[in-house]
């Protein structure tokens, strides 16, 4: 069964970046045991990477890379901002290159990278991660299978064989 809009997809793979010089650097690994599992064509995924799946089926390898802008986009630098360090009085001042759990004012959820502490403020950078990154993936289908009603419904795959409780 080739992977399709709405099947759960279940992939092993590597994860690396390659930087500026060409190196690489591993990110992430997967196993064909403990893969990821996700719906297709909802959206969950980078949108390049789907597209460099379409239609694999279990036991099938492929190895691309997604350029930055196709990926997490470029760094921008109007997403670094000063946080007055009043904000940190309850819970103590974040070391340089903590992680900060932020929320705006509609409830969204986001991540911060600490870049710089000053008696004034704390330097966060509110970029992905991964943003102005360029990902190499290797990868291997483990399984796919038609979604279920239940997980369309819900909108996320219930792991490889659909029983996972989420």
């Amino acid at each position: 069964m080739t992977i399709e809009n709405n099947h759960v997809v279940a992939v092993s793979y590597i994860l690396h970046t390659i930087e500026e010089d060409g190196s690489k650097i591993l990110v992430e690994e997967t196993t064909a045991e403990n893969p990821l599992t996700f719906l297709y064509g909802v959206g969950m995924m980078i949108p390049k990477f789907e597209q460099n799946i379409l239609g694999l089926k279990a036991g099938d390898k492929a190895a691309f890379v997604i350029e930055a802008e196709e990926a997490y986009g470029e760094k921008d630098p109007n997403s670094i901002t000063q946080l007055p360090i009043d904000m940190f009085q309850e819970a103590g001042i974040p070391p340089v290159g903590a992680i900060l759990p932020l929320s705006d004012g509609q409830g969204n959820n986001f991540q911060a990278f600490v870049i710089d502490v000053t008696p004034e403020a704390v330097i966060a950078d509110l970029n992905h991660p991964m943003a102005g990154k360029v990902l190499d993936f290797q990868v291997e289908i483990v399984n796919t299978r038609p979604a279920t009603e239940e997980e369309l419904a819900h909108g996320h795959a219930h792991g490889v064989d659909g029983t996972d409780a989420h």
